[in-house]
């Protein structure tokens, strides 16, 4: 086992050193700090970032509205999936919102919500509205496709309503929201950043990322999306985990 994690881990090292060593020969080949810091130049920008106070407000601010925006697209999603299976009319009529919602750019849709809300609350918006669809889709397929015998079976041994919940539909939809989870938490990262972006929020992520294009900041611009891919792999592990210590307790 040991030996295992160390080759493990000794591939992903090669793999790194790999791409820092492409990383630094496109800079020194470029040869332009404002077109393409260097690996060495980004980690200073990073350590620097580390050392004020501003990238652990932006940070939470960004945490607290695309985890909101994440949890109301889970419920409301949910909630949607759910009665488009009890109701066949339902469903066909809300499928067009549906269709809308995942076929319209996210860039369109943050520039139309900005007409109506403002720069704060814009990002919580948007993650919930990519969020939606996708806890929508999945909670209904998930319920669909729960095994007709042991829904028949289950109504020939007379189970409640809540018993057939609990023992049959719930655990046939589980997989498809684990990973709707997975999925969404990610639209939600990353649409949530991009309309703080486009919005210019401020106390975000998003701002400062705007901030560092506007004044050519390049090494800062490359240390702000490092923090936003740790943060978006952090997230989505402490969410795995989350759930699987739900699954686990049960």
């Amino acid at each position: 086992m040991d030996r295992l994690i160390k080759v493990k881990a000794f591939k992903y090292a090669i793999i790194t050193v790999f791409w820092l060593g492409v990383w630094q020969l496109a800079a020194s080949l470029i040869d332009s700090p404002l077109m393409l810091p260097s690996p060495v130049d980004t980690v200073k920008a990073l350590v620097a970032l580390l050392g004020d106070k501003v990238l652990y407000m932006s940070a939470g601010m960004t945490l607290l509205r695309v985890i909101a925006g994440f949890l109301c697209g889970m419920l409301v999603g949910t909630a949607l999936g759910v009665l488009c299976v009890l109701s066949d009319f339902v469903n066909a009529l809300l499928r067009p919102i549906r269709s809308i919602i995942t076929s319209t750019p996210v860039t369109s849709f943050i520039i139309l919500v900005l007409l109506w809300l403002t720069a704060s609350a814009t990002p919580v918006f948007i993650a919930f509205l990519m969020v939606m669809p996708i806890f929508w889709t999945n909670v209904y397929e998930g319920i669909s496709n729960t095994d007709k015998q042991l829904v028949e079976m289950g109504r020939v041994f007379g189970l409640s309503k809540m018993r057939m919940l609990r023992d049959i539909y719930i655990p046939s939809m589980l997989p498809y929201f684990v990973s709707a989870c997975s999925t969404g938490l990610g639209f939600a990262w990353k649409s949530g950043v991009a309309a703080e972006v486009i919005a210019a929020s401020a106390n975000s992520i998003g701002g400062k990322l705007y901030e560092s294009k506007l004044y050519l900041e390049t090494p800062d611009l490359f240390a702000w999306t490092a923090v936003v891919i740790l943060l978006s792999v952090v997230l989505e592990r402490l969410l795995m985990r989350l759930i699987k210590g739900i699954r686990i307790w049960k």
